[in-house]
């Protein structure tokens, strides 16, 4: 898909990409209609606000108009992504600065998987990106506490069958590997009693803000790591990353997930 205002596509988003029951991931959608802005290239930031949940196995309808995106089903508007601009790290000098967690390397975070709360209380087991899948089917990334820190992460091994047509991973991907961790990690990065409060699966992603900078590549080894960063009343704010083995940053978000009304 390319970007141009006033072109029209339409979309289905296969049951494989699910999230909750009968809806999309949050994160492949974002990364779908990032990718479907600024024509798969990687310039600028996006920001893509979930407005509603996005059904499966649906014909949905993308539009550009102006600078902007939006996803529709019939006259609901389900989804909008903009560019934004955003300054990297805490020197950047932008009042909306994305500071990306830590670099965790490959070793670490494969490890802190063991402490991935979801292999025994998984609110949401069929979601494509954390879900319990069969290997090669999902992502698998399962974002447990790293010892010490207030992080969470994951080994990411990229399976082959995710790559399109042209053997690459599509940026879809790896919005949806930068969706979950920001959601894992609001349960609490440790084991300290009372961080379980707040379950991955009682809040929906509201926003997620993005921007990846170099290619994901199939059969690799990756490190996802995740932050929470904040709460105001229903909202919880969480940074997440994906890096090279070597820590050179591959892609970045900021997240806002909401939790329902009491």
């Amino acid at each position: 898909m390319t970007a141009a205002a006033g072109l029209r596509t339409v979309l289905s988003v296969p049951e494989r990409f699910r999230g909750p029951e009968g809806i999309a991931n949050g994160g492949w959608i974002a990364g779908t209609l990032a990718s479907s802005l600024t024509g798969g290239g990687h310039a600028s930031a996006v920001e893509v606000t979930l407005h509603k949940p996005v059904p499966l196995e649906t014909e949905v309808t993308i539009e550009h108009v102006g600078n902007a995106v939006t996803l529709n089903l019939g006259d609901q508007h389900l989804v909008e992504a903009i560019p934004v601009a955003l300054g990297h790290g805490a020197g950047s000098g932008s009042a909306d600065a994305l500071t990306p967690p830590p670099f965790v390397p490959f070793n670490d975070a494969a490890r802190a998987e063991d402490g991935f709360r979801g292999r025994h209380r998984h609110p949401i087991a069929g979601c494509f990106a954390c879900g319990l899948r069969e290997p090669g089917d999902g992502l698998r990334i399962f974002p447990g506490p790293v010892e010490g820190t207030d992080l969470v992460a994951a080994g990411w091994r990229v399976p082959v069958g995710v790559t399109d047509e042209h053997g690459v991973v599509p940026d879809s991907i790896i919005w949806s590997a930068l969706d979950c961790a920001t959601g894992w990690v609001q349960y609490g990065s440790s084991e300290e009693p009372g961080t379980d409060s707040v379950p991955a699966g009682s809040a929906l992603l509201g926003r997620l803000t993005g921007q990846v900078f170099r290619r994901v590549y199939p059969l690799g080894s990756y490190s996802v790591v995740a932050r929470a960063i904040g709460r105001e009343g229903r909202k919880l704010h969480g940074v997440s990353a994906v890096y090279e083995v070597d820590g050179t940053l591959v892609a970045a978000a900021k997240a806002t997930w909401i939790t329902p009304r009491p």
